[in-house]
């Protein structure tokens, strides 16, 4: 993977983002169209998406998070 320099801001491309946070490129793009997730900022001349390393990191916590669904049978 190789970063992207800019203003000595890393950026990421999307594949290399993904890749860090363990999902796929179609994951992230699936949850930006539902809405279930806010897209990046930034992106390059092409309008190809940029991520920075806050980015990165707020994708892995999604990538992370974890919801209790309720109360298992042996605790009712």
């Amino acid at each position: 993977m190789m970063a992207l320099y800019v203003d000595e801001n890393k950026l990421y491309r999307i594949s290399e983002a993904c890749a860090l946070a363990g999902i796929s490129r179609m994951t992230f793009l699936r949850w930006v169209r539902e809405g279930t997730y806010p897209d990046v900022l930034y992106r390059d001349w092409r309008g190809w998406r940029l991520f920075t390393e806050d980015d990165v990191a707020r994708l892995k916590l999604k990538v992370n998070h974890i919801n209790k669904t309720g109360k298992r049978e042996d605790e009712l």
